[in-house]
């Protein structure tokens, strides 16, 4: 079976003595990927340090809204501050989806066509962006690359089956903005 690696998550700053950390969540479906006994693939993102290669789930709680994951390789405070920054990364299965209708992996949303209300093409996605805002990176037909928010109102449509979402397209999102001939 193929299977994708998604990045679900970030250890932060160590919770009391026993190893316990913080986790900062990058995943909609924290409850799927952070099971007990499950292992998750942990690396520094400058690849400095001593890197941890897997890390085995021991437990998890919410602690109002912070994610408090143990870890079997971490059984004290020196351990989960050595840990502190390393990105973790779980393997899902390539035709795998998220429960929620509404909810994409990267992978998916990568490659789809991109087109107007109208239907007319609009060009290719060809990254997802994280940050404050989720956003699609949409390399048009005339060859510039263009940055989509992907919020319902910009992005009212995404079939992943057929292979393309539609982009509400506006002035200079997608297309240049019009010549001012004034």
């Amino acid at each position: 079976m193929d299977t994708i690696e998604v990045v679900i998550g970030r250890i932060g700053k160590p919770h009391g003595i026993r190893g316990e950390v913080t986790v900062e969540v990058r995943t909609d479906e924290p409850d799927r990927r952070f099971v007990v006994g499950t292992p998750v693939r942990a690396e520094r993102p400058s690849g400095a340090g001593a890197p941890w290669t897997e890390l085995t789930v021991a437990s998890t709680r919410w602690h109002q809204s912070t994610l408090l994951v143990r870890f079997d390789e971490l059984p004290d405070r020196t351990t989960a501050e050595a840990a502190r920054g390393l990105m973790l990364h779980a393997d899902v299965p390539a035709d795998e989806s998220p429960d929620d209708p509404d909810e994409f992996y990267d992978h998916q949303l990568v490659g789809l066509a991109a087109e107007d209300l109208e239907g007319r093409a609009l060009g290719e996605v060809t990254a997802v962006l994280h940050g404050a805002q989720d956003l699609l990176q949409v390399r048009a037909v005339d060859g510039r690359d263009a940055l989509v928010p992907f919020v319902a109102a910009l992005v009212p449509e995404v079939d992943v089956a057929a292979g393309r979402l539609v982009i509400a397209d506006r002035p200079g999102l997608v297309t240049p903005f019009p010549e001012d001939d004034s």
